[in-house]
């Protein structure tokens, strides 16, 4: 059965622009909470054997010892994430030795110290990453494609793999962070930065397996454009979803099962994964239909 995907292309086009509206949004109203990674600090993961403590009550204990301000937060049933300004290891084991004195028994499970100038130097080299990445795959795909620059310019291939790449299928895992780092305190860190330029390599991989089949009909056939689109969707559709679809119940069971520390790992590729096979089955192809046609005027 052949589904009218291009057909239909303004109603794939709004449901998008709806969902990276709504990112944007987010992350304007809500500024994704760094950890850090990205701002130096602290962070110390603890369990209580006993009752836990409320998080003012462990607040008020750093603040009697001169750490200022601290950030407290509960995890699991009796665990807990302190965040504080960045202290060495001889400071770290006083506040631990300090919480057992105060709490009782307090077992320690996690504990991470960056200082401010390696986060601001792995916040930029982020960025850099990120804008290095998306260049480099708008570069390939003009390349890849240069031997269908009719009728799309080779380099429109690789806009709309960035188009699709970085305005949708990174905008969205980005939004919901936004979110959920506002109502429940979820931080970015360098894990969420490497989950996200997977999601790139999955979009694009996506993408660029419809692409190529849109070129493979275009050199064999040739013909209407948008018909050529159609057929070329239609005949990778279930290739696409069932390739995602195997990633995504590997990537489900780690997110249940594989620990808080590849939790939101996980999710910001769940996220992605799905905004990706979405953005090259009902967006990506239906933009180079609308590049053909206005060039065509």
């Amino acid at each position: 059965m052949k589904l009218p995907i291009i057909k239909h292309r303004n109603a794939w086009f709004l449901f998008s622009g709806l969902l990276v509206a709504a990112s944007i949004i987010a992350l304007v109203v809500y500024p994704l909470k760094l950890g850090i990674d990205f701002t130096g600090g602290s962070l110390l993961e603890v369990e209580f054997s006993a009752e836990r403590p409320s998080p003012d009550a462990v607040t008020a204990e750093f603040a009697a010892k001169g750490w200022g301000e601290t950030v407290v937060q509960t995890a699991d049933q009796k665990g807990m994430l302190i965040r504080t300004k960045s202290m060495d290891e001889a400071a770290h084991q006083q506040v631990v030795a300090d919480l057992k004195t105060k709490f009782g028994d307090v077992a320690e499970k996690r504990f991470e110290s960056i200082g401010p100038t390696v986060g601001a130097e792995l916040r930029k080299n982020a960025v850099w990453s990120l804008s290095l990445v998306l260049f480099a795959i708008a570069a390939y795909v003009a390349y890849a494609f240069r031997k269908v620059s009719r009728p799309v310019a080779s380099w429109k291939y690789g806009l709309v793999t960035l188009i699709a790449a970085l305005f949708h299928d990174v905008l969205l895992p980005l939004g919901l962070f936004a979110v959920l780092g506002r109502s429940h305190g979820v931080e970015v860190n360098s894990g969420i930065v490497a989950a996200v330029l997977t999601v790139l390599g999955f979009s694009v991989h996506d993408t660029i397996v419809v692409f190529d089949r849109i070129r493979e009909n275009l050199l064999k056939t040739g013909g209407d454009f948008e018909e050529i689109v159609e057929r070329s969707v239609n005949e990778t559709l279930s290739r696409s979803i069932n390739t995602s679809l195997t990633i995504l119940l590997s990537l489900v069971a780690i997110f249940f099962w594989g620990g808080e520390s590849l939790k939101y790992f996980s999710l910001t590729l769940i996220v992605g994964l799905i905004a990706g096979t979405y953005s090259s089955i009902f967006l990506a192809s239906p933009l180079l239909v609308v590049f053909q046609k206005r060039a065509a005027r």
